[in-house]
């Protein structure tokens, strides 16, 4: 009995020491397995909290105007138009136009800076809603490379082989052309560029590189005037306003179809005189055509403080414009006073 009594009690004690181990190795096991996760949020927390900043140059930069971005690069825009024939001006305008200036987030978080897809392409990537939901765009480590891809891209595809025709300095002809083909779909496409580039004098840019060989655009390409699409406005109606006709118009303008849009900007020969009845019964007078200066909208900019950059009033720019009232849109082109 004595024997029997023994055995139980070791048995006992053995049983309950391996209890102990067991638990104890659970115990280590849940406590590791907590840590590890821990730490994986802790360094999630810390990737979404830092700032992040678009690289230009190998330097991280925060960009918060449009005079920024051109003093950025300017200089990077004009090795690209001496390597590859690019004028300085429509890469700067594009480069302005498609990423904000600088402030997008294709721009900010992925250096691209000219909405270029990924295609063929095999590095980073990042997606983004653009014209469907969560496309494929290239990510670049530094933003000149996003400029040295816009060059390669342009050179190296047969469809922009037409652009290498125009002479450098034919701003507006290159930025009618990428429209042509097919690098934008918006219809305004070419006169945004131009406007931009007027209004920043990103034509001086590609002035610095050609040098003695420059010659400006409204020397190459004759004498015109610009009219500017009012509200009821056609074809026909504007072919009969300055009396000429409508296929001298489309062929002038670069246009395949007859349709028009309020503010659109219309080149018209100076030969040609507009035709206003100044009063019931009186004579038709002849007036010249005016040329208008263009204004981009940008972010924040109401058209009080547009009419105060110009030196007009609300209701001349409303007037101007054709516009019922003061919504703006980003990227919206207005004219704003005669050149002259």
């Amino acid at each position: 009995m004595k024997k029997i009594i023994v055995f139980c009690l070791l048995a006992s004690l053995v049983v309950g020491c391996g209890t102990k181990k067991v638990a104890a190795r659970k115990k280590t096991s849940s406590k590791q397995k907590t840590e590890q996760v821990a730490v994986k949020n802790e360094r999630r927390n810390n990737s979404v909290n830092k700032e992040v900043e678009e690289v230009v140059n190998g330097v991280g930069v925060k960009i918060t105007s449009t005079d920024e971005y051109i003093a950025l690069f300017k200089t990077i825009a004009q090795e690209e138009m001496r390597l590859y024939g690019i004028p300085a001006s429509i890469t700067l305008a594009q480069g302005i136009l498609e990423s904000n200036s600088g402030k997008g987030r294709l721009a900010i978080e992925a250096n691209n800076h000219f909405g270029i897809k990924c295609h063929e392409w095999t590095g980073d990537r990042i997606y983004h809603d653009d014209d469907a939901s969560q496309e494929c765009f290239r990510k670049y480590n530094d933003s000149k490379y996003s400029y040295r891809d816009h060059s390669l891209f342009l050179t190296q595809r047969s469809r922009y082989a037409a652009l290498f025709k125009l002479k450098k300095e034919d701003y507006r002809g290159w930025a009618r052309e990428l429209k042509k083909a097919g690098y934008a779909t918006d219809t305004k496409y070419p006169d945004k560029l131009i406007g931009l580039i007027d209004r920043y004098r990103l034509h001086t840019y590609d002035e610095e590189v050609l040098g003695d060989v420059y010659v400006k655009y409204e020397e190459e390409i004759g004498m015109f005037s610009m009219y500017y699409v009012e509200k009821g406005d056609t074809m026909y109606s504007i072919s009969k306003k300055f009396n000429v006709t409508i296929d001298e118009l489309k062929d002038l303008n670069n246009l395949t179809s007859t349709v028009l849009s309020v503010g659109q900007k219309i080149r018209i020969n100076k030969n040609a005189t507009e035709m206003a009845v100044v009063g019931a019964g009186q004579k038709p007078t002849i007036k010249a055509v005016k040329e208008y200066r263009s204004h981009i909208v940008e972010k924040g900019e109401t058209l009080y403080s547009i009419s105060k950059l110009y030196d007009i009033t609300v209701s001349e720019l409303q007037k101007m414009n054709g516009l019922s009232d003061t919504a703006l849109n980003i990227g919206q082109e207005l004219r704003v006073k005669p050149t002259n």
